[in-house]
């Protein structure tokens, strides 16, 4: 019978800040897949704010999960964004075994840490416990930071590393199970660089460099990229796609003049997706 595709979206809820599924789920509809919220947290707003109100949803996800499976739910797609606890990682790797199909597509998003050092949340055991989500992935998406934890080595000074070291970080992380990897959010001037790796070869996307960095794009990043992927496109296509499209959203926050932390403006591009 055919219906449409979907995506299992692990991630939190926050309802002010453009972030996690709140930019996900829009983006991956309006792709015509649809986009099914398995919360980890609920947030008011990210923690990018001075005041937050988060609850935490560790105690309801196993419940929660098991419903799905009563209901015989079935996913085309599984996406993975921040984790909050040593836990949580251990109850998504069994979600995915329990869920996982032949044809089903796991997307790991790290989401660990940025510029050589872990977010403060993120403890040693954390790290341990995402190596071992990796094995369950088909495609991870770590930026520099987050690849480099993955693979337990250090990250390199000023966080400059050319493309033979790049595709070394990229063979090393697909060997340990994602058959695709992309390495995010590298700069280089007044560019940003993704590195995409795929059966034993790598290249270098690269796209102009607009504004500071911004709460959610990683999420925007990793949602337009799973539904392509899902949609039958390829690695490529799929990352220059995400990489277009924030890079409008963010030429229009800087028009905005939006503070960092309201994330991007990307509901006047929406239709773009379809």
């Amino acid at each position: 019978m055919k219906r449409q595709k979907r995506i299992a979206l692990v991630n939190d809820i926050t309802g002010f800040g453009r972030c996690s599924v709140a930019v996900e789920l829009p983006l991956i509809s309006a792709m015509k897949v649809q986009a099914c919220p398995l919360p980890t947290a609920i947030l008011s707003v990210h923690t990018g704010f001075p005041h937050h109100f988060l609850d935490d949803y560790t105690d309801r996800m196993k419940p929660y999960i098991d419903s799905w499976e009563q209901n015989h739910l079935a996913f085309d797609g599984i996406a993975t964004g921040f984790l909050g606890s040593a836990e949580q990682i251990d109850i998504v790797i069994d979600f995915i075994r329990r869920f996982k199909q032949p044809s089903t597509r796991v997307m790991v998003d790290p989401v660990m840490g940025d510029y050589g050092k872990l977010y403060s949340s993120y403890t040693e055991e954390m790290c341990v416990r995402m190596r071992k989500l990796l094995a369950y992935a088909d495609i991870v998406t770590p930026n520099l930071t987050e690849a480099c934890q993955l693979l337990g080595r250090p990250y390199p000074a000023g966080g400059r590393v050319n493309e033979r070291e790049l595709a070394g970080m990229a063979k090393q992380l697909a060997d340990r199970g994602p058959s695709q990897v992309v390495i995010t959010g590298l700069s280089e001037g007044d560019e940003i660089e993704n590195y995409i790796y795929e059966a034993h070869r790598g290249k270098m996307l690269r796209q102009k460099k607009i504004g500071g960095d911004r709460s959610g794009s990683g999420d925007a990043f990793a949602a337009i990229v799973s539904a392509s992927l899902i949609n039958g496109d390829s690695l490529e296509h799929a990352v220059r796609r995400a990489a277009d499209f924030i890079s409008k959203c963010l030429a229009y926050a800087v028009e905005l003049d939006l503070p960092w932390n309201y994330g991007l403006p990307f509901e006047e591009y929406l239709t773009e997706l379809r």
